[in-house]
């Protein structure tokens, strides 16, 4: 659900604040958020499609991350040795403690600061890239930000971004959320799981209700392309990802809400997984190469700052 059109850009800030503070500390959890091979194995892939690269990934010596929440790209990035020092922001300081811990308990090392994407505080030409996942969506202004996107960027920089929830996918996402709302009852008896309480994956009730509103955009392809053309960028490429997995996480997503986490069986927790991962194998292999992106779920977009200056090492 969008925030109300009647909200101000500083009320839409204010209101992404507090909502991703008090999600802060099981964010993870919520949504499954890996640090080990596999986590690695589903950044490193998105990266790929997002540069459209067939081999080996450029190594960028210095990352921005844009909402970087509790570090789940750039920390995995990081790891795998495509990002050679990280800096991560994002509005909710909250969240950025957890990505803090995060980074200590994997031993690595990231520089963070809170801070509007809409008014960065760094110097012109600092990255070698910018990033960000799910996190356009939640921008009011759009255009500011890539205008300082492109500003932090060196010349022949890259900007990526993934994640981004397209206007038509959306809505198809909506089919299976309701059906499964539908039969949860039935559900958590056959699994002899009893009723969620309220907010329990959002830091309690009162700040669930703020999810409504944390919500700005959803995209269709050609706004997000226009939006980054328009802030001087190059070589704009939006594509589509996830079909099939996303109506599948979708449907066992909004199954597993209805429920206590700490008694839905960890078999149908390991099913969930397992299949969304097959899933997704099956939309990267046969269906985003033929079908046209504004389908599919998600959206990611990759461009460069004009320049003949390298942005890897």
């Amino acid at each position: 659900m969008p925030a109300p059109s009647s909200a101000t850009a500083d009320e839409i800030r204010a209101v992404n604040t507090r909502y991703h503070d008090g999600a802060a500390a099981g964010y993870d959890a919520k949504w499954g958020i890996d640090y080990g091979e596999v986590g690695q194995a589903q950044v490193l892939g998105k990266v790929r499609k997002a540069l459209a690269a067939s081999g080996r990934l450029p190594t960028f010596a210095r990352s921005l991350e844009i909402g970087a929440g509790t570090g789940y790209f750039s920390l995995n990035l990081l790891q795998a040795g495509v990002v050679r020092e990280a800096v991560c922001t994002d509005i909710s300081p909250g969240m950025l403690r957890a990505l803090e811990d995060n980074a200590r308990t994997l031993g690595l090392t990231v520089a963070t600061r809170a801070c509007d994407a809409e008014e960065l505080p760094f110097a012109d030409g600092e990255f070698d890239l910018v990033l960000g996942h799910a996190v356009l969506h939640h921008l009011p202004d759009l255009s500011r930000a890539f205008g300082e996107f492109r500003r932090v960027l060196r010349p022949g920089g890259t900007v990526l971004f993934a994640g981004e929830p397209s206007r038509y996918g959306d809505r198809l996402a909506s089919v299976p959320k309701r059906a499964a709302a539908a039969v949860a009852p039935l559900w958590r008896t056959l699994l002899r799981a009893g009723p969620a309480q309220n907010g329990h994956a959002d830091g309690g009730a009162a700040n669930h209700h703020l999810e409504a509103y944390v919500d700005v955009h959803a995209f269709a392809p050609d706004t997000l392309e226009r939006v980054a053309r328009q802030a001087g960028f190059a070589d704009v490429r939006v594509r589509g990802e996830e079909l099939l997995a996303n109506w599948f996480g979708w449907a066992n997503r909004a199954l597993e809400a209805t429920a206590d986490p700490d008694e839905v069986p960890w078999a149908w927790k390991v099913y969930a997984f397992r299949g969304y991962l097959a899933l997704q194998k099956v939309d990267s292999a046969l269906l985003e190469p033929r079908l046209p992106p504004a389908i599919f779920y998600n959206l990611m977009l990759s461009a460069r700052t004009p320049g003949a200056g390298a942005s890897s090492a």
